[in-house]
């Protein structure tokens, strides 16, 4: 038995919306002991002085595709990369964001294999170091859908043909889908991944596309519910977040297209929304650098839906949706840069003890991990962070890392400001 204090400069505890002076923290083992002032030393116990810092629960980032190294290299996975590759970049992922102080991500699918569920068990068991992960391994979807990365290669039909045999969630009808939750479900997976409509990053689709029909869509739903798995989806308008709403849905991603009637109806069924508003903040706020390096395609969708993107933005800031904390970054950034979408939350005028709400105890409920992380207090795992800039004026302090600690066991932290300075 080990036991280990830290003093908090400031520290944010997940449950309350301030940043309370004169706390400490009293770890056993892996688990958080005590909350409090002058807590009682135990013989033995290690001492860890963060008061310089603000001291908050480990960071969750519930909307990450882990399985690539960078993005400018990502046009060539549907060819060039094999099934280990991506394995090899989901454990660097995981490994580089809790470096950032992100001690849970949330691995939401790839468009092909990438054992992210070994991945998962390496680290759970203890034989790499990474963030915890929470794993959809694979895109459930239709073949030319947005989780169809066979697009890149339509000039060859043939060649994109065969590589859309080697998807396992790819395919048409009510009953392929049941079979493919039962498959994902029996190999592991923590939740369904749907993608229920097209989007800006992929070249032949459009974010308004329905891609799979009302049955097809309640058929996932069902058959994961029956097997007491949660389900999200990609989806962004106002028509396909109130179907799926209205099937009972635990979760959409995004949801960047949506009206006030939509927003008031995911408040009343408690339909959780992970907004990832870094992805668009470039057109919103119009930054035409970061635009540049996005693909012709992606920069058209983008400019012809920016009015309904700013528009639905604040319904979303607005409302009382349970808001949660993604990134999904896949241009312009790499998959562990997590602190990207805390300045995308502040340079969009959103209160910053709401984002870190959603970044903590909010995460932690979609992930399904509110009794074990989110919070520091009592029980929880020390899964602990500490942060050297302002957290409520700063949008880039959850770029700059000082301290990280997960299950009680201290890790290297990492700034990604030192990357681009």
């Amino acid at each position: 038995m080990s036991y280990i204090k830290i003093i908090c400069g400031k520290l944010y505890d997940g449950i309350r919306d301030e940043l309370q002076l004169n706390k400490e923290i009293l770890i056993r083992d892996k688990y958080i002991e005590a909350v409090g002032e002058n807590l009682e030393t135990p013989e033995n116990c290690k001492i860890i002085d963060l008061s310089h810092l603000t001291v908050t629960p480990g960071m969750i980032d519930a909307h990450v595709h882990a399985s690539y190294f960078d993005w400018r290299e990502i046009d060539k996975d549907a060819i060039f990369y094999s099934d280990g590759m991506r394995a090899l970049a989901a454990a660097e992922c995981a490994r580089k964001a809790l470096a950032g102080g992100f001690t849970t991500i949330r691995h939401i699918g790839w468009f092909r294999e990438d054992y992210s569920l070994d991945v998962k068990r390496a680290i759970d068991m203890g034989y790499i170091e990474g963030s915890r992960m929470i794993a959809a391994p694979h895109f459930i979807c239709a073949p030319g859908s947005h989780g169809d990365s066979t697009q890149k290669i339509a000039t060859n039909p043939a060649l994109s043909r065969f590589m859309e045999t080697q998807y396992p969630t790819m395919g048409s009808g009510a009953e392929f889908f049941r079979d493919a939750v039962r498959h994902e479900v029996k190999i592991g997976a923590d939740y369904i991944k749907i993608m229920a409509t097209g989007g800006f990053f992929t070249p032949n689709d459009s974010p308004e596309d329905k891609q799979l029909s009302d049955d097809e869509l309640k058929a996932i739903i069902d058959t994961a519910h029956s097997l007491h798995t949660t389900v999200t989806a990609h989806a962004y308008t106002t028509d396909l977040c109130t179907t799926l709403a209205n099937m009972g849905i635990d979760g959409i991603e995004h949801a960047s297209l949506i009206n006030e009637e939509t927003a008031r109806l995911l408040e009343e069924k408690d339909v959780y929304v992970v907004p990832t508003f870094c992805p668009y903040d470039e057109i919103v706020l119009l930054d035409e650098e970061k635009l540049a390096q996005k693909s012709p395609e992606f920069q058209k969708k983008l400019r012809h839906y920016r009015e309904n993107l700013v528009n639905s933005r604040e319904i979303l800031k607005n409302s009382k949706i349970r808001l949660g904390y993604g990134t999904d970054l896949v241009v312009g950034y790499q998959n562990y840069e997590c602190g990207r979408e805390y300045s995308a939350w502040l340079r969009n005028g959103m209160d910053p003890f709401r984002t870190l709400r959603a970044a903590t105890a909010v995460n932690a409920e979609i992930l399904g991990l509110a009794d074990k992380i989110g919070t520091i207090e009592p029980g929880k795992y020390a899964d602990i962070a500490g942060w050297k800039r302002d957290l409520l004026t700063d949008d880039k302090a959850l770029l700059d890392c000082s301290f990280v600690m997960k299950e009680g066991k201290e890790s290297i932290p990492h700034s990604i400001i030192d990357d681009y300075e």
